[in-house]
């Protein structure tokens, strides 16, 4: 059994993970920041990875896969947003990154292999209106994903999954009538929306030794909205 770090695993696909990962028989360290969490299988403590300092206490001395979630979905047209909110978008889903795995890398390269996964989004590779803000700061998350995964081969794989709308309490408000979710569905070849299930049953098979020859990659797993037209 391994041990697995789970960054904003309060809720959607994290706390999904996590439970998954638990369920297995593995040891899952867990963190939030607002919504406080408790489960007897999963050890949390909250965590601001925007803090200059991150502490994570009472980790193991090696850790095989460590899961960064943290995310926001803001949509609006491109004209409305203020380079702060660039700005902001990037310190939490990328800085807010690195500052973790900065903390976690030698905890990792104790770890006989590990595998790091991230979170992009579909809206990168594919143009999608009003999706500037959070297209640009998931952009940067793909570069890392794939600089890091050729910096430290062969001990350490880093992959990035690139969903399409999922839900989760973070795109709460694009699904919150019957209309809205309908609507969104039918933009899917799948003709329907994502789960945290469906995200999370890809991010633990890239945790696992079965995926232990796939680094460098950004997964789409978006019901075929990046690469199908019906």
């Amino acid at each position: 059994m391994a041990n697995y770090l789970i960054i904003g695993a309060s809720s959607g696909i994290g706390k999904q993970l996590a439970i998954q990962l638990a369920d297995a028989g593995h040891q899952v360290y867990a963190t939030y920041f607002n919504n406080i969490t408790e489960d007897s299988l999963i050890s949390y403590q909250r965590l601001n990875v925007l803090d200059e300092t991150i502490s994570l206490e009472g980790l193991p001395e090696s850790i095989e896969g460590l899961v960064s979630c943290p995310g926001t979905i803001n949509l609006k047209p491109s004209a409305r947003i203020q380079p702060a909110d660039f700005v902001q978008d990037f310190h939490l889903q990328f800085t807010g990154a690195i500052n973790v795995l900065q903390s976690v890398l030698p905890k990792l390269k104790d770890a006989a292999q590990a595998s790091v996964v991230l979170y992009s989004t579909v809206a990168v590779q594919t143009g999608l209106s009003f999706h500037t803000q959070v297209a640009t700061s998931k952009g940067a998350i793909e570069g890392l994903s794939r600089a890091l995964a050729a910096e430290w081969a062969p001990k350490i794989r880093v992959n990035c999954i690139a969903p399409s709308l999922t839900d989760t309490p973070l795109a709460a408000s694009l699904l919150n009538t019957e209309q809205k979710a309908e609507n969104n569905a039918q933009r899917h070849p799948m003709k329907r929306i994502g789960t945290a299930e469906d995200i999370a049953n890809i991010s633990e098979f890239l945790l696992s030794g079965k995926a232990g020859w796939i680094t460098g990659q950004v997964i789409h797993v978006d019901g075929g909205l990046s690469t199908l037209k019906l």
